[in-house]
């Protein structure tokens, strides 16, 4: 059976915006932790994907478009302790818990080759941005070509972000049973 293809290019003339984006080198904007009378506000640069439903971006439905960050697998390993980095076996071990969607708080995207994603790409779900729609738009034109990630995966990406914000933590309050409890 023949696998889905992972990602499209568009040019950057293409002005349709869509979820599952890639939108590299993005400038976000970083409100300081205090108000102030003189508040400086950052800009950092992220690589980030578009998580707004290409619904609500195609019919403006949205003002503003809602990105995550996302590092190469590379990259995420950095995260890691030193030790951690140098084990093989700890390194297989993240990227299966990545793969496997145990960690909810991430998500872990195919490496394409022919479209230039050299490695695995890691979304972080912890931190979310919200940006303009004028802007995204007119930062993605600038951008020589733009890759998306296709259907199914966009779908699977868009599921596991709504599971990690949807997510409650209860009280686990049911007891553990013995075997003979029910013997």
């Amino acid at each position: 059976m023949e696998d889905y293809p992972w990602y499209s290019s568009t040019s950057s003339d293409n002005s349709i915006l869509l979820q599952g984006d890639l939108l590299p080198g993005c400038p976000i904007l970083i409100p300081p932790v205090e108000l102030k009378d003189n508040m400086v506000i950052k800009v950092e640069q992220y690589n980030v994907i578009v998580m707004s439903q290409s619904c609500d971006l195609e019919n403006g439905k949205v003002e503003f478009v809602l990105v995550c960050p996302y590092y190469t697998f590379s990259d995420y390993l950095t995260f890691l302790s030193e030790q951690e980095r140098k084990s093989k076996k700890a390194v297989k071990k993240t990227f299966d818990n990545l793969r496997q969607g145990i960690q909810p708080n991430y998500h872990l995207l195919n490496k394409d080759i022919d479209k230039g994603i050299q490695d695995y790409l890691v979304i972080d779900f912890r931190n979310v941005y919200s940006v303009h729609i004028a802007f995204v738009k007119r930062f993605s034109a600038n951008l020589s070509t733009r890759i998306t990630l296709l259907p199914p995966y966009r779908e699977h990406l868009s599921q596991a972000f709504a599971r990690f914000f949807m997510r409650v933590g209860l009280p686990q309050n049911i007891p553990v049973i013995d075997e003979n409890d029910y013997i």
